[in-house]
């Protein structure tokens, strides 16, 4: 795992981190508010909630974001280069998506976090 870390480039991997544990933390503030009762009365709550799906959409456009700057700077290197095997190009390819993919799997998280907060917090305003 650390290795697909180091691997993707610290930079933007640290910053798809950063944004795990703001995703993760702005989670558990809305456990707590559903599980103490704060959230029922609140009628933006719902709308709050949807920040969850946007820091990750957020997280993903950044892993996007790093994955197209790794590709202009090896495009660069293979243009100095001039002649380079698809072994060597396949696996450059490979390691740029990895910021992409770790992106993605942030949203993912992040769209399941919101949806199971907003059916707790519909089911615990409705009974």
């Amino acid at each position: 795992m650390k290795e697909l870390f180091i691997m993707g480039g610290t930079l933007f991997m640290g910053i798809l981190t950063v944004l795990l544990v703001i995703i993760l933390a702005t989670s558990v503030f809305f456990t707590l508010t559903i599980g103490t009762g704060k959230a029922s009365g609140k009628k933006n709550f719902t709308h709050k909630l949807t920040y969850l799906k946007s820091l990750g959409l957020f997280t993903m456009i950044t892993g996007i974001l790093g994955q197209l700057i790794g590709l202009m700077m090896a495009f660069s290197a293979i243009e100095q280069a001039m002649d380079i095997s698809p072994a060597i190009m396949a696996g450059g390819l490979k390691v740029s998506m990895i910021t992409t993919l770790y992106g993605i799997l942030i949203n993912l998280l992040s769209i399941l976090i919101w949806f199971l907060l907003d059916l707790w917090y519909h089911k615990k305003s409705e009974g």
